[in-house]
């Protein structure tokens, strides 16, 4: 599931990642930011099999929803209460308890992505508080599901804003762990501990460095490894070779995500175009 045999495949550029974006795109058509995102976000269930995934976001929503339209049809997607839903978000497919969803966490079978208000080269995410643990300057989600999950599945990150002040060096706190913590804990935390990949509106990142320390896998079309490396507040890892371009969308995926999955045109909201 890692980002790094289908982003390669797109290709490699030489110096700055990709034309401009909103550049014609498949058919003539024009592909904005957020779509790349889609695309981007959507590869993380490739070749997931039958998991739940769990998108927390619009993009990821829509991503997830795309994989299962087209490449990934197995897997499986919830209504956020009890119901297993298909992908268009309504018909019930089946019935998910809360027991029955738990026993899906703990045994592997789900892949997460959530956001991080700060994220570090090592993956570790935060999403509690911002500032020192015992006074913080502001009060976040709090820990919630992130330790389990970061454990026990797969587990990527959508981030819409990229920028120094949450790709950190160091997470104010850890909710969800990172590589560095998980293999420090051993074997009964970095057993089934994996982060596939960290998706932002600049481009897409994993960890498949020997030190397991975040690097860039692909850029979105009009992004330069300069501009996300000036938007980042640790060093990161690039292949000699170039930076990989994120795919483009088929035709097919570009209709299903404007006419069918997302016709209102919420992504753009999220990463406006």
């Amino acid at each position: 599931m890692s980002g790094t045999a289908a982003d390669g495949a797109a290709g490699r550029a030489t110096g700055a990642a990709g034309t401009a974006a909103g550049t014609a795109g498949v058919a003539g058509t024009s592909v904005t930011r957020a779509e790349y995102c889609v695309i981007a976000c959507a590869e993380a269930w490739r070749g997931d099999g039958e998991v739940l995934a769990s998108p927390m976001g619009v993009i990821p929503g829509i991503g997830a929803r795309l994989a299962r339209r087209t490449f990934s049809p197995d897997l499986l997607m919830t209504d956020g209460e009890a119901m297993l839903v298909g992908s268009d978000g309504t018909t019930v497919e089946g019935w998910l308890p809360y027991r029955r969803h738990l026993t899906m966490v703990t045994g592997g079978r789900r892949h997460v992505m959530m956001g991080a208000s700060q994220i570090d080269r090592y993956g570790n995410q935060n999403i509690s508080c911002i500032g020192d643990w015992e006074r913080p300057a502001r009060q976040l989600l709090g820990v919630r599901g992130a330790p389990v999950n970061t454990l026990n599945n797969p587990v990527s990150y959508w981030i819409p804003r990229h920028s120094p002040r949450v790709f950190v060096e160091r997470v104010d706190m850890v909710s969800g762990v990172g590589y560095d913590r998980a293999a420090a804990a051993g074997p009964s935390a970095s057993r089934f501990h994996r982060i596939p990949r960290v998706v932002s509106n600049l481009g897409v990142f994993d960890f498949a460095t020997p030190d397991r320390s975040m690097r860039i896998a692909s850029l979105h079309p009009g992004v330069t490894v300069e501009e996300v490396r000036a938007a980042t507040a640790f060093p990161l890892a690039a292949d000699d070779g170039g930076v990989p371009v994120t795919r483009e969308p088929s035709a097919e995926e570009l209709r299903l995500i404007r006419e069918v999955i997302d016709p209102r045109g919420t992504r753009d909201r999220e990463v406006p175009a």
